[in-house]
């Protein structure tokens, strides 16, 4: 069986599992739904943009990043449980690459992803923010958004399959608060003491936060440096360079599953 058959079988799987037990998705819907909400109108009146602008206009885009970026602990947690299951041994045993169950976990993961950043966008544009920039660069913005979707789901695979214990997870979950928080998807990293703020500018999660500000044609709360000169071209390396790292180390830990 090709691996590209091999892998679209699985995905089909992947999506019959949430066809009948939807809540998971639903959740981490909601949940993206509940933050924007909580920031937007609870904390978004005490917030200044620098170089001014709507706070709303502001963290919406930042909000789809910061989402993409979550997309990490689900796979993490699917890929390692399948892993203490067993289920991954089995497909190691049936006549397909090795390949196949990484891309069917890719394929179901993103489809997902692309159904979660359409809700999130529709229910952005109903609570008042609106995109002011040209059809073609706010297009480029959700391309960009699910290039970093699908690096965050390889970091998510090779996690899963290195550290397939209960505690390993967990503790993925507890990191990628942190890292999803020191960036610029909720406030500006002007805003931060000057050494938090250049930390946070060069996080992969502020390249796309910041590009897509741009091409949405929202505020950036970026007057200088190098995010506001090069936030597309990051928005683009950084997920280039974490997939070019992060395929081959899932490739291989997939291979020593298990010995």
């Amino acid at each position: 069986m090709s691996t590209l058959r091999a892998g679209w079988i699985i995905t089909q799987r992947e999506l019959a599992h949430w066809a009948r037990q939807p809540w998971g998705p639903v959740f981490n819907l909601l949940f993206s739904i509940m933050l924007l909400l909580v920031f937007g109108f609870l904390f978004g009146g005490a917030i200044i943009v620098p170089g001014g602008g709507d706070y709303l206009d502001f963290l919406l885009p930042g909000m789809l990043a910061l989402s993409m970026m979550f997309g990490v602990e689900g796979t993490a947690l699917k890929m390692a449980g399948d892993a203490r299951k067993g289920i991954t041994d089995r497909f190691r045993s049936m006549p397909m690459g090795s390949a196949s169950v990484a891309l069917g976990r890719v394929g179901a993961d993103m489809a997902n992803s692309a159904v979660e950043l359409l809700v999130l966008i529709l229910g952005g544009l109903l609570i008042g923010w609106r995109i002011t920039g040209d059809p073609g660069s706010a297009a480029l913005a959700v391309v960009l958004l699910l290039l970093l979707r699908l690096a965050m789901l390889w970091i998510g695979i090779f996690l899963g399959l290195s550290f397939p214990g209960e505690g390993a997870t967990a503790a993925v979950q507890v990191l990628v608060w942190p890292i999803g928080f020191l960036s610029t998807a909720i406030v500006s990293s002007e805003t931060m003491p000057d050494w938090l703020g250049a930390i946070a500018a060069w996080n992969p999660l502020s390249a796309t936060a910041t590009a897509t500000r741009q091409l949405f044609g929202n505020p950036t709360g970026v007057t200088e440096g190098v995010l506001a000169d090069w936030a597309v071209w990051l928005a683009i390396g950084w997920p280039v360079l974490l997939i070019a790292v992060f395929v081959p180390l899932s490739a291989r830990a997939y291979r020593n599953l298990s010995r």
